[in-house]
């Protein structure tokens, strides 16, 4: 359940950040919900892989190179939604990856968090 919560969560970022940037085109509410549903599935085979390569660099960076990976999952998103999907550039793929884990931290620290307290 949490998942498809998540799922609609990146959905209507896509949508909002479509709306505030110029380099960034979602052609649908539809689009943005497959785009996010790739993203997930990319981020659940695609991403691990990236991290193992690539876990010098994010050593030395003291994880900040994680937005850069998020950013690659974010244009490989792209590359398979084709035209209904578009990020035009890296820049604007990284700028999406960091609206994107704000605004997923601050949902999963407002919303999330406190749904577990109540069950326990």
């Amino acid at each position: 359940m949490r998942w498809l919560i998540g799922i609609l969560i990146n959905a209507v970022v896509f949508v909002s950040l479509a709306g505030y940037f110029q380099g960034f085109e979602v052609s649908s509410f539809g689009a943005a919900v497959i785009a996010s549903f790739i993203l997930a599935i990319l981020n659940v085979l695609v991403r691990p892989i990236l991290i193992l390569l690539t876990l010098p660099a994010t050593i030395l960076t003291l994880g900040l190179f994680l937005f850069v990976i998020n950013a690659v999952t974010l244009l490989l998103t792209d590359g398979i939604m084709g035209d209904s999907f578009e990020i035009d550039g890296f820049g604007m793929a990284f700028l999406a990856a960091i609206i994107l884990s704000i605004i997923n931290i601050a949902i999963q620290k407002a919303v999330i968090e406190p749904m577990k307290k109540r069950k326990e």
